[in-house]
């Protein structure tokens, strides 16, 4: 029989786990406060810092990229509100891979929200004032500078020009990848933003892998030194340099399948089996057309029909990971970072913290993908069951209080274990409670210590070290999956087909109590001719 873990095991032609999309912001350390604002005029020469040279400032830069613009005959956009902004450029970078240009080939212009510095006047004589400073949001231009680079291919680089002078970078590391697979002369055929298969597969999971923070701040130097910029030579000498924050980050797991219908299959069993049992915050059938409340007609949708994207998402905090059909050919699952704070890890673009995000990607996308596969074969041992069902005692003596089948609070508990949320960053007394309690209305805290208590001595969980959360093992998955498929799926809706009292024009069409109902009958009619009635 097929099964999720059969069509990974035989139907993929290629994996690929990379980078996917990075959204970083620079900023300057030195003008994060009022004090170093006066400061950085100070500096630039000017006696008296006043908030009218800031604008001064930003008037110049803007007039440094007009003339960047006119002088290398670059093309500027200004969006619209609401414009697709990928779309409105399309045409400039395909442009420029068709006449192989590099560097960058348009600027769009958008008045966003921004935080500014802004300054007012407080105290002081006319001949020598005395201004504040202080942030406020902004609507104001924004300057997007995309390029195709040769180690990057399309990506952008926003600035604005209101102090502190913010920009943001956004970059790609599959095509990052594409471009070094090209420069080895790697055959390899792509699909959309990814890979769709590759010659020698060994060899582009290196180059995945070597991509690291340094490719990104090599990007970075490169387009300082070519934009325009509000800072002068002087200025960066006096140490008014970017740093760089990861703001968002995408980790993915790609898996090819060898045809489209061996994808659609494993979605259409993953969707069945773990809509009940995972509880994922949002699963989602993307059609290409839009449906509204005032959409006339009748809308049937059947899983994984043609046409149809399937999508499952786990939030948590401000990140998540989603899984997806991509192209109609591979599965994707995907964590998105967009506060690295989520995990623990600092913002900066430095190699730790480059390395910690990208061990808890491929973790967190590895621990729903195994959760999956454990779910399609959950059944454990009879003296695993046994152990778990009654008292028993742990390795170290101590009691191991029983989880018993069909226990109203047992059941619970499991059921609450099942949750995809527990993969990214594990369980605590209080959010394994509020999913308990969703199913057993006036569920105690007290009781939670009880139940954890039972779950760590049945190895279910185990505690993180130096810590107040909780790991679900492999091992407490299997069996909270068992127990709740068990109950939902197979007890508790065959015990309403036995039900004596089920019309019998309703248990004609279930097969379990049309069987039931004669296995009774057949009992009764052999009891009969034993002449064993009462």
């Amino acid at each position: 029989m097929t099964t999720i873990r059969s069509l990974l095991r035989d139907r993929v032609t290629l994996r690929v786990r990379s980078i996917d999309r990075m959204f970083l912001q620079g900023y300057v350390p030195k003008l994060m406060s009022e004090g170093m604002v006066v400061r950085f005029l100070l500096d630039r020469g000017f006696p008296i810092p006043s908030p009218s040279l800031l604008g001064d400032i930003g008037g110049a830069y803007v007039a440094a990229i007009e003339r960047f613009a006119r002088e290398r005959e670059i093309a500027v956009v200004r969006f619209a509100r609401r414009e697709s902004k990928e779309e409105r450029v399309r045409p400039y970078l395909e442009a420029a891979v068709r006449e192989g240009r590099f560097g960058v080939v348009a600027i769009g212009i958008a008045q966003e929200k921004s935080s500014a510095w802004r300054g007012w006047r407080e105290g002081g004589s006319d001949g020598h004032p005395h201004f504040r400073f202080g942030r406020q949001s902004v609507f104001v231009n924004h300057y997007y500078f995309y390029v195709r680079d040769r180690e990057w291919g399309p990506a952008f680089v926003k600035t604005c020009a209101y102090a502190p002078f913010p920009l943001w970078l956004c970059l790609n590391g599959h095509e990052w990848a594409k471009r070094q697979a090209e420069k080895a002369g790697l055959e390899f055929a792509a699909l959309d933003n990814g890979f769709r298969s590759c010659a020698d597969a060994d060899a582009l999971a290196a180059i995945c892998a070597r991509l690291s923070e340094r490719q990104v701040w090599a990007f970075f130097r490169r387009y300082e030194r070519l934009l325009p910029s509000p800072f002068t030579d002087a200025d960066r000498g006096r140490g008014y340099r970017y740093q760089l924050a990861l703001r968002q980050i995408e980790l993915s797991d790609t898996r090819v399948f060898d045809r489209p219908e061996a994808g659609r299959a494993w979605f259409e069993r993953v969707i069945r089996d773990q809509l009940a049992l995972g509880r994922p915050d949002h699963v989602s059938l993307v059609f290409a057309r839009r449906v509204i409340a005032t959409t006339p007609g009748r809308f049937q949708t059947k899983v994984l029909n043609r046409g149809v994207e399937p999508a499952i998402q786990v939030l948590y905090k401000h990140s998540k990971v989603k899984q997806y059909f991509k192209d109609g050919r591979a599965l994707r699952t995907e964590t998105t970072v967009n506060d690295t704070y989520d995990f623990g890890v600092g913002r900066l673009l430095s190699h730790r913290n480059w390395q910690a995000l990208l061990r808890i990607g491929q973790q967190t996308n590895e621990r729903l993908l195994d959760a999956q596969l454990q779910a399609c074969a959950c059944a454990p041992d009879a003296t695993t069951l046994a152990r778990v069902v009654l008292p028993s005692r742990t390795e170290d003596g101590l009691p191991a209080p029983a989880l018993r089948f069909g226990d109203p609070r047992a059941q619970a508990l499991l059921a609450a274990l099942c949750c995809f949320q527990h993969l990214l960053e594990g369980l605590t007394n209080r959010s394994l409670r509020d999913l308990v309690a969703g199913f057993l209305p006036g569920y105690t805290s007290r009781q939670m210590t009880y139940d954890l208590r039972r779950l760590r001595a049945n190895g279910l969980l185990i505690r993180i070290e130096g810590s107040h959360r909780y790991q679900l093992t492999a091992h407490g998955r299997r069996l909270a999956v068992f127990f709740a498929k068990t109950y939902a799926r197979i007890v508790t809706p065959s015990l309403a087909e036995l039900d004596p009292s089920l019309p019998n024009d309703i248990a004609e069409r279930a097969p379990l109590a049309r069987a039931w109902r004669a296995y009774e009958h057949a009992l009764d009619q052999r009891i009969a001719d034993a002449a064993l009635t009462a």
